[in-house]
């Protein structure tokens, strides 16, 4: 991984370690012949030059280009620092050793682990202990030849080695400097449906890679629908698809993704979208007043619905340790009807047993999700359900710490965002009309462009095109990219990497930074194209 690294710079490890941090201003092609390599950067490695110190020799620095952009720099005259064989990475702590390890192997660097020494061209990764800033900040100094990074967290660490990461591969060299950057939002997010179409294991960690790369810090497995069920279950194994993930596979993406500081989190929809699970268990299948099966609903009259839910949700949890969770909730196909008492009658008269007269079947669905949500937080997780989810107008309410997944306004009944930010409602971006990619393009949906959302999307942009007030910003809490799998063999997987490349990366930009990017799109788009 190294080694392909190298290559793409057009440099040499060996020419890196025996030419130092030399002479003009960094990334200028009189540099690099000065440093013995030819204008294609194969030349002979010349004999090592003094390390200069800072001087008024060198041009004032200009800030890194990266993806996403650093929010502030402050330039300095000086060589900038390069990765050269030999070179090391120390950590601050052991507990840095993740980060550590990771960018030595990325760069060809050797890692030292804990040291309180300082050589010349060390890369030194810490914690700090500035407790009042964003756990996800970090600060990247380029000075003397050596670069720090350090965070009030781990996270913020990995996120400056991905800076650095990305400035060698961009121009060779990290410019003399301080960066210091924070992300605006604190939860940045890719979707992914599995169970629509299967994704191999190791396409799912190359995507986990290319997210950590560009600071996302959560990966959302959609494993359950009408089509299939995909993960392994030793709970219901009667109700997993051929083709699924072993257990053994996710534990494998996660100790992925929590090296990338990513948490997984995994959605089990219910009551709707769950015709693989009813196909083992017909019993359970909601049917109309005249006997006839809704499809992907499960009848939440029964008892045995709710056990059978609890079951894999409490199963899963020990395979997803991480703080969130999707309750789904969406497109329950019984109260998309006219009059759901008439065409469900074992559902108003649940309804009305459990929470007394005038309570309805939106009443019971409500109850449904609380008490899935009662589950889950009994294991210490945050939960989210979709938007459609909530019903206005019931006597039962959602349950307070749902945090609403604003994907849509078509529903049945839609409420605007506004509706829910103002009664106080914490809110997830996944608007439809930007970042959904749905293959084949079913159901007036197109697939999304990385232009349209690095020019026109912010995360206060939830539903069409028009933005929140600014005085709700606090209540967004991030938002998530979206690949849908409605018609499977639309793309294949490669295809699908390819055609959300650009979106991810103007995501990204956009849920780290939601100002107007300084960048052009043409210029957004060369850059990442040099930054792989």
């Amino acid at each position: 991984m190294a080694g392909g690294l190298v290559a793409a710079l057009g440099v040499g490890a060996g020419l890196w370690a025996s030419s130092g941090d030399a002479g003009t201003p960094t990334g200028s092609s009189s540099q690099q012949v000065a440093e013995g390599a030819s204008a294609d950067g194969r030349g002979a490695a010349r004999a090592p030059a003094p390390s200069p110190t800072p001087s008024r020799s060198y041009a004032l620095s200009t800030a890194p280009r990266t993806i996403p952009a650093v929010r502030s720099h402050t330039p300095a005259r000086g060589p900038g620092w390069r990765p050269a064989a030999g070179r090391r990475v120390v950590v601050g702590d052991a507990q840095l050793a993740d980060e550590g390890r990771l960018v030595a192997g990325e760069l060809g660097l050797a890692y030292a682990g804990v040291r309180n020494d300082a050589r010349a061209g060390d890369l030194r990764l810490a914690r700090n202990a500035d407790r009042g800033a964003s756990p996800e900040s970090y600060t990247m100094t380029v000075r003397g030849g050596r670069v720090t990074v350090s965070a009030p967290s781990d996270a913020g660490v990995f996120y400056g080695t991905r800076t650095l990461k990305q400035e060698v591969r961009g121009g060779g060299t990290a410019p003399e400097g301080v960066v210091r950057d924070q992300p605006a939002k604190p939860q940045r997010g890719f979707t992914l449906d599995i169970a629509r179409k299967n994704f191999s294991a190791g396409w799912i960690e190359d995507r986990v890679r290319e997210l950590g790369d560009l600071k996302y810090n959560q990966l959302g497995l959609h494993f359950s629908d009408d089509q299939a069920f995909r993960i392994q279950s030793d709970t219901h194994p009667e109700i997993v698809a051929r083709e699924h993930l072993t257990k053994a596979q996710v534990r494998k993406i996660v100790a992925l993704a929590a090296q990338r500081h990513i948490t997984v989190v995994p959605e089990i929809d219910s009551p709707g979208h769950l015709g693989a699970v009813l196909a083992a268990h017909p019993e359970l299948q909601l049917r109309n007043a005249q006997g006839v099966a809704t499809r992907g609903a499960i009848d939440i009259s029964k008892k045995a619905s709710a056990n059978l839910l609890d079951d894999l949700l409490n199963e899963y949890a020990g395979l997803f340790p991480g703080g969130y969770w999707h309750l789904g909730g969406d497109e329950y196909q019984a109260l998309t009807v006219r009059n759901p008492a008439a065409s469900y009658p074992q559902l108003a008269a649940a309804a009305t047993a459990r929470y007394g007269p005038g309570a309805g079947v939106s009443d019971l669905a409500t109850g449904w999700l609380n008490d899935r949500a009662d589950t889950v937080r009994a294991h210490g997780r945050t939960m989210r359900a979709w938007n459609d989810g909530f019903f206005r107008g019931t006597s039962v309410k959602p349950a307070s710490d749902l945090v609403v997944a604003y994907w849509t306004g078509k529903e049945f009944g839609a409420r605007t965002p506004t509706e829910y930010l103002s009664a106080g409602r914490k809110m997830l971006n996944y608007n439809d009309k930007y970042l959904y990619y749905v293959l084949g393009e079913p159901n007036d949906f197109v697939y999304p462009t990385g232009r349209r959302i690095y020019e026109e999307w912010t995360p206060r942009v939830l539903r069409g095109t028009t933005p929140v007030a600014a005085r709700y910003d606090a209540q967004i809490l991030g938002g998530s990219f979206s690949v849908w799998c409605d018609l499977a063999n639309s793309q294949t997987q490669a295809q699908v990497a390819a055609g959300v490349r650009m979106p991810l990366r103007a995501t990204a930009q956009k849920l780290w930074d939601a100002r107007t990017p300084t960048l052009t799109w043409t210029q957004f788009t060369s850059l990442a194209n040099r930054l792989g």
